[in-house]
């Protein structure tokens, strides 16, 4: 029979064992109930994007009916090659601003080309879509960020008429 002495440590060992550490319920990531909400890292006061103004090729001069492309750069440069002379004085690149929390950084994202069309149903594309962003925009102290957009039009054909459409962008926190 086990003396006093070994009984104590058999009762210590029993409850050094029953009082261990409880499992923690957090460690689970499959117990959880998912959820689509944003993480904390990406909230922040809601972005706005307010668009200065508008990419607008204005008049295109064609010589005739054949294939030609206006491009229209960030930095406000013109090119045109093919069956188009000339793009109009008042033509003008887009230009947007963004608001939203100071110093934070941002994805931006405008599309790769823009459909156009004319009331008769005729259609026209811009494609190349540049923007003079940085790599990895940010947003200032003041929380705003500026961007100017250009392209090219491509032209085929008569394409005689008013073409609007519309551009995309989208603008998330990073």
């Amino acid at each position: 029979m086990a003396g006093p002495k070994a009984l104590a440590s058999c009762l210590l060992a029993a409850a050094l064992f029953a009082g261990g550490p409880a499992p923690a319920s957090a460690q689970c990531r499959l117990c959880s109930t998912p959820t689509t909400e944003r993480s904390d890292a990406s909230s922040g006061p809601p972005i706005r994007i307010q668009v200065q103004t508008a990419l607008d090729f204005d008049r295109l001069v064609l010589t005739g009916a054949g294939t030609g492309h206006a491009a229209l750069l960030p930095n406000g440069e013109r090119d045109t090659a093919g069956t188009i002379a000339t793009i109009s004085a008042r033509a003008m690149v887009g230009s947007v601003t963004v608001h939203g929390d100071p110093g934070r950084a941002l994805r931006v994202e405008l599309p790769e080309q823009i459909n156009l069309y004319a009331l008769n149903g005729a259609r026209i594309v811009v494609d190349s879509v540049e923007t003079d962003l940085p790599d990895t925009p940010k947003l200032d102290s003041a929380g705003n960020l500026s961007f100017r957009f250009g392209g090219r039009v491509t032209v085929s054909g008569d394409a005689e008429g008013e073409y609007r459409g519309d551009v995309p962008i989208t603008v998330d926190y990073l």
